[in-house]
């Protein structure tokens, strides 16, 4: 069905929005905000309602609300002060306003981006020492490969977690986007091997060959941007472009000759096993002091199944000692660096020597404390459009 109002078409058969006639990227629970809305045109929406049907009754943060609805309001050109076509209903809920006629939907008249699929296919690649690879490839466009944090990462529970789910729709709306779990977690083989950043730079030349990846560009985050660099270093003929999202050039132990323990390896060691636990909570808080506490809930809950206790503190103690200085004059493609102004993880001065080493790098400094922005933070919006046009030229 083909809803029409305003100067927008919410097209719910084909999960798709245009305004103007030209289509607009909208995550998926801002979809379903809107299609809710749009349904209930002229009556109050509560914001139990919205939890209900949007949320699955979950317990959600009145920031990640208030987030979805600023994007529905931005998505139908409408704004908080205007409130044309969305209004508030003060201590209520939400109420469409404009006028809505909704008819079958006809032949798509204009190229419009899809969705992912609806469910997820993971496919099996073989690293060079004959350890299975878990991959999964989303979405139509440039091809972008994602190194993600060694051992944090599960293809899987990323793909039914709502934070993860969205961002992977988001990107996906501009670029097939192949993601992998490393050896060792996620739905890759479960064993323990030795961290080691050249092996896992050729595990992704594998994987990128297995998904038909020829040329490509790359983004990567926190800790993956050492293998991310490794490969960038010894493969330039295959990366167009690579973003570094919360990167660093040394570990911690190697920034200063009096660092204090690690109190973080400390907090994996106490509580890694034990979900909710007081110390894996606080090791989540670390990296994002911003929250929102719901998204904060999420990570914590992907990364703990990820990996066991023991692979944690593997990856833990080779980023701690790990070192790219050698690699970044080596780096050939245009790179952009986008980093927490406040991360207390990898400070920004990590990020500003990134972009010294790398010939031709751009810095763009993210107004948060989180070390990657999560949903529902203030920069979210300019941090995602930044990084797709980037990554898609």
């Amino acid at each position: 069905m083909e809803h029409r109002f305003a100067d927008c078409t919410l097209d719910d058969a084909r999960l798709t929005l245009t305004r103007g006639g030209n289509a607009v990227a909208v995550e998926p629970k801002v979809f379903d905000l809107i299609h809710l809305l749009v349904r209930n045109a002229g009556n109050l929406v509560t914001r139990e309602q919205m939890v209900d049907e949007i949320w699955g009754g979950r317990i959600v943060s009145e920031s990640a609300i208030s987030a979805c609805i600023a994007a529905a309001r931005k998505a139908v050109g409408d704004t908080g002060k205007a409130q044309a076509v969305i209004r508030t209903v003060a201590r209520r809920g939400l109420m469409l306003v404009a006028e809505v006629s909704a008819e079958a939907a006809g032949p798509a008249s204009v190229a419009v981006p899809a969705f992912p699929e609806a469910e997820q296919r993971i496919r099996y690649c073989r690293s060079e020492d004959g350890h299975a690879i878990a991959y999964a490839v989303s979405g139509e466009g440039p091809p972008v490969l994602r190194f993600g944090p060694t051992s944090l990462q599960d293809l899987e529970l990323e793909w039914a977690l709502g934070l993860h789910r969205s961002w992977v729709s988001s990107m996906a709306l501009h670029a097939r986007l192949l993601r992998f779990d490393t050896v060792g977690s996620g739905q890759s083989e479960r064993i323990l091997r030795d961290v080691d950043y050249e092996v896992e730079a050729r595990d992704a030349a594998a994987v990128a060959d297995a998904a038909g990846f020829n040329r490509f560009a790359a983004v990567s985050y926190s800790g993956g941007c050492l293998p991310a660099l490794t490969f960038a270093a010894h493969s330039p003929e295959r990366l167009t472009r690579l973003a570094i999202v919360g990167g660093f050039v040394e570990g911690r132990s190697r920034r200063s000759a009096e660092s204090a323990p690690d109190a973080l390896r400390g907090l994996i060691a106490e509580g890694w096993a034990r979900p909710e636990s007081v110390f894996a909570r606080a090791f989540a808080t670390a990296y994002f002091p911003d929250g929102p506490a719901e998204e904060t809930r999420e990570v914590l809950r992907m990364t703990q199944s990820a990996a066991p206790p023991e692979m944690m503190l593997r990856t833990r103690d080779a980023s701690n000692t790990a070192s790219v200085a050698h690699l970044l004059g080596q780096v050939r493609c245009p790179v952009l660096i986008l980093h927490a102004r406040d991360d207390a993880v990898h400070p920004l001065s990590q990020a500003q020597q990134l972009a010294a080493g790398i010939p031709g790098a751009e810095l763009v400094v993210l107004e948060t404390a989180n070390h990657v922005p999560l949903h529902g933070s203030p920069c979210w919006e300019s941090y995602n459009r930044t990084l797709a046009e980037f990554l898609t030229g």
